[in-house]
């Protein structure tokens, strides 16, 4: 289900009005109908990885809860690393293994060397990187000790597969949103307007802009060859144009859903082809991946490299 598709626009009035007009004022079943709500929208996509989700969710959640229960910083790395691991896992297998697979061979076969890869040919679970780096985040910050572990599943459920952000994110943190899922909510209809010229404002972007601009980028670049120079330059800047309008568009509609139901979420996009240098078109472009890898990164690392040295320590004890 997309934000763009005529079951989205079914199913956004009915769960907005069961929030607000049937469960009003009542904290558990609110959150309750978002995690139902959200395990329904993915699954409109393919039932099938709907495991996928509820698995790396009980076991950030269950992960949690043993890291802050245990006093000993060895047992609490090990959670981590189990985590960290089963997580990356997943998400190299199912989005990136097929690919470094061929990209190797197709290496390989420049060399002179004929290989048949094996690939799974799986379909990419839609929303993999944003729920499994909204676990990553949580597990480390409760290894550090930045947050609490949450106890309730359902709370913890919907920071983790809150529906807006399972599309496109933007990727969320426990310390902003965990907060917002825990603390009763009343409706204000001020946000809620706000809420709707976001939604308008990003379906203008996709189905407008970017849509349109992938019509004619289509034809182009699949026949490069026999393009003009202008034809090619003008898909080149069109398609920066489509990308923008697909990725903030996303993003704009995913904000202003969320302020339909009283929660608020990171900004994403900072007007980036304004930028003055590269670096700083990176800080303005999906700015919440970019912060996630500049908080998370370096800790992940830190975690692999202890795994590291803990299997040289027992390897070389056997000796």
């Amino acid at each position: 289900m997309l934000f763009n598709s005529i079951e989205f626009l079914l199913f956004l009035p009915i769960v907005f009005f069961l929030y607000w007009f049937i469960l009003q004022k009542k904290l558990n079943v609110q959150n309750s109908l978002l995690l139902v709500s959200s395990y329904f929208f993915y699954a409109c996509w393919d039932y099938r990885f709907l495991f996928l989700l509820l698995f790396s969710t009980f076991l950030d959640y269950f992960t949690g809860i043993k890291m802050e229960e245990s006093k000993n910083q060895r047992i609490r790395k090990i959670w981590l690393i189990i985590s960290v691991g089963i997580n990356l896992g997943f998400l190299g297998i199912f989005k990136y293994y097929d690919f470094f697979a061929t990209s190797f061979a197709d290496f390989l076969m420049n060399l002179g060397l004929n290989v048949h890869p094996t690939t799974l040919n799986i379909i990419l679970p839609v929303g993999i990187s944003f729920y499994t780096f909204h676990g990553l985040s949580y597990v480390l910050d409760i290894y550090f000790q930045r947050i609490k572990a949450e106890r309730n599943f359902v709370e913890y459920g919907v920071f983790v597969s809150f529906f807006p952000l399972l599309v496109a994110g933007p990727i969320e943190r426990a310390t902003h949103l965990l907060p917002q899922i825990k603390k009763p909510r009343t409706f204000n209809y001020g946000q809620a307007v706000q809420g709707a010229r976001l939604i308008l404002w990003g379906l203008f972007k996709k189905v407008v802009i970017a849509d349109n601009c992938a019509m004619f980028v289509d034809t182009v670049f699949p026949a490069y060859t026999d393009a003009s120079n202008s034809q090619l330059i003008l898909a080149i800047v069109l398609f920066s144009f489509q990308i923008y309008g697909d990725f903030s568009g996303y993003s704009d509609m995913a904000t202003g859903v969320a302020k339909l139901f009283g929660i608020e979420l990171l900004r994403n996009f900072n007007y980036p082809y304004f930028s003055r240098s590269i670096a700083e078109f990176w800080r303005r472009w999906h700015i919440s991946l970019s912060s996630w890898f500049k908080d998370y990164l370096m800790t992940i690392r830190y975690s692999v490299h202890w795994a590291y040295h803990e299997y040289e320590i027992a390897t070389f004890n056997k000796l």
